[in-house]
């Protein structure tokens, strides 16, 4: 990505800054990277595909720039998150949950964007798309499991194959958060999530 062209984009106000990442990743959520068009991008943000193309020099800049705002966005927050030493491997999962979700609610286009991008076939960014998931699979996996700690698990279970399956149970959430038609169906899908988590997490925990 071409840094100085970044640099006139992280200039403007953050108000701006994210308007135009909403608009950006409602149009190539709607069509695709292919399809998509700097001009389409520019018409949904309201401004010029001059400004555009000024801030971001092209259409594959623009299009990496989406997701590596959206994993740097969801590693600080969740990062945030963890300072308070939290270590228990279930309040850690419900912790990335919710950035997830607090992050969908921000920028609802993310659900038709990253289900375009997991469909995405162009040759142009599909490289880019296979090391985008790879970092953030192994960025998931250290913020869940790194110094977490299975105290509260009844004797008996494994607790390699309770997280493996917990993390298939997220992992299967996410997936149908970010397959599903509408934002409005965001709020019942993590409210089912949360109680199935709560449910599931009585019979491998020890009662307080």
């Amino acid at each position: 990505m071409e840094a100085e062209v970044m640099e006139n984009f992280f200039k403007i106000r953050a108000e701006k800054q994210e308007h135009i990442i909403k608009a950006a990743l409602l149009v190539f959520g709607r069509q695709g990277y292919r399809k998509a068009s700097m001009s389409d991008i520019a018409r949904e943000a309201g401004i010029t595909k001059g400004l555009i193309t000024y801030y971001f020099g092209s259409k594959k800049n623009l299009y990496l720039y989406l997701l590596e705002f959206a994993q740097t966005s969801y590693e600080k927050a969740v990062k945030e998150r963890l300072m308070l030493d939290v270590t228990d491997f279930f309040e850690r999962l419900k912790i990335l949950t919710d950035v997830q979700v607090t992050a969908l609610r921000k920028y609802p286009a993310t659900i038709t964007f990253f289900n375009s991008v997991f469909y995405e076939t162009d040759p142009e960014v599909l490289q880019n798309i296979k090391q985008f998931s790879a970092a953030g699979y192994a960025s998931y996996n250290e913020l869940l499991f790194e110094g977490a700690e299975f105290s509260k698990l009844k004797p008996g279970f494994d607790s390699r194959l309770i997280s493996k399956f917990f993390v298939w149970a997220h992992n299967g959430f996410i997936a149908e958060i970010y397959t599903t038609s509408s934002a409005d169906k965001v709020e019942e899908i993590t409210a089912e999530f949360y109680q199935s988590l709560e449910m599931v997490s009585r019979t491998f925990q020890k009662r307080k």
